[in-house]
């Protein structure tokens, strides 16, 4: 079967992952994904680590981190600062569909590689920009990062515990959450500019910025904010709407419980051996609980704390009240849920044999998600792309490699 992308080609200009993620995904459904690399050093990602995943006799290696958003794809190291390396680029251009890159604003179009330029050469090319505050205002020309956005886009001043706990202060998402989101959002993009394109023939150019992306996912968040002129604060694993919702101490660890309705609530006091909570008026509605969460949540954690979380989950899943445990990365990838969804994958890859990978979580029936081939080594389709699109001869090819435009 073939994927659904598959009659596309996309040269991937950008690094690091925000855009590598939506070549990534372009790549898992079947587009041809072509990498863009510095000769050299390549991908900024594959020199961030430890840790690194090694071959048997360990003399290849690619970083975890590259490995992240790399799957599915081909690398050409081509120079594009060298003229002749933008004339491979504008051949490539000619025979693609997708052109992915995440450079300051303005700075490909000294190279002639902007979408205005490009287009000249392909009109039904979609291009897609993206940066980290956008092509116009008065931080467009700023370097965007992952961390930085968070920040400045208000994740971090709702992440955390609240004030005046131990451990007090902004804090972080685990993962770079922000350059994930991004880069899902111009798959997005990009996928809506192909199915125009399918039905004008017009090419277009697509744009979005970390900033932008932040700020549109604080969801409830945001809109508790423009309802309220009151900005949320630090609530810790607490949700702002909806008690109780968050983590709770057993006797051997912790867990947590996402009580979504009064009814998983009147179930939830009956497990705890409580049914008078679920009847008393500070508790009967979920306005009341949140409204009262001060008075309410002492009392569940002085009754969770009571027995294991193994015995917890148990008696509450038969109950029908939605749990969980809190699970390390261990326990994450043994997971009998986890493994059955297919969400730890191997990929083949000739010089490192098979290589692991996380599963892509969009279920197709008729056109499934493949895994094809592994993370490439820098330069590692160089030649055969160039013989195959730009028309190059071997020994073209092996006269731009010794003059370094490409390797």
């Amino acid at each position: 079967m073939s994927g659904t992308l598959s009659h596309l080609r996309v040269l991937d200009l950008s690094r690091v992952l925000a855009g590598p993620w939506a070549g990534q995904m372009l790549g898992d459904l079947g587009a041809e994904i072509i990498k863009i690399e510095r000769p050299g050093s390549g991908d900024d990602t594959r020199s961030w680590g430890p840790p690194y995943f090694q071959g048997a006799d360990g003399s290849v290696e690619l970083s975890a981190y590259f490995l992240t958003a790399n799957r599915n794809k081909q690398s050409l190291a081509v120079d594009i600062s060298h003229p002749e390396g933008q004339q491979l680029i504008r051949k490539l251009v000619a025979e693609s569909d997708v052109v992915l890159e995440n450079f300051k604003v303005g700075c490909l179009k000294k190279y002639g590689l902007d979408y205005d330029s490009l287009k000249r050469i392909n009109p039904k090319l979609i291009y897609c920009s993206i940066t980290g505050f956008g092509q116009d205002g008065p931080y467009a020309n700023r370097p965007g990062y992952d961390f930085l956005i968070q920040a400045m886009g208000g994740l971090m001043s709702i992440t955390g515990q609240p004030e005046g706990d131990p451990g007090a202060g902004p804090m972080k998402v685990g993962v770079a959450l922000t350059d994930i989101m991004t880069g899902l959002y111009a798959t997005i993009g990009v996928l809506a500019a192909l199915s125009h394109r399918d039905r004008t023939g017009e090419g277009q150019y697509v744009e979005a910025a970390l900033l932008d992306v932040q700020v549109a996912c604080l969801a409830n968040q945001a809109m508790n904010y423009l309802t309220t002129g009151t900005a949320p604060a630090r609530m810790g694993n607490a949700h702002p709407n909806i008690v109780p919702y968050q983590d709770f101490p057993t006797a051997d660890g912790d867990m947590v419980l996402t009580v979504g309705n009064d009814q998983q609530f009147a179930r939830l006091c009956d497990v705890l051996g409580h049914a008078e909570w679920a009847a008393d008026e500070r508790f009967v509605t979920n306005r009341a609980r949140v409204a009262n969460r001060g008075e309410l949540i002492p009392k569940l954690r002085q009754a969770t704390v009571m027995r294991s979380t193994a015995e917890w989950l148990e008696v509450l899943e038969r109950a029908g009240v939605p749990c969980g445990p809190v699970n390390t990365l261990d326990q994450v990838f043994d997971d009998p849920q986890v493994l059955a969804r297919g969400m730890r994958q191997t990929v083949p890859h000739p010089y490192l044999g098979e290589v692991p990978t996380v599963g892509n979580p969009i279920k197709l029936k008729l056109t499934p998600v493949t895994y094809r081939t592994a993370p490439p080594l820098l330069g590692q389709q160089s030649a055969p792309i160039l013989r195959r699109l730009a028309g190059l001869s071997s020994a073209e090819i092996e006269d731009l490699r010794d003059r370094g435009v490409i390797s």
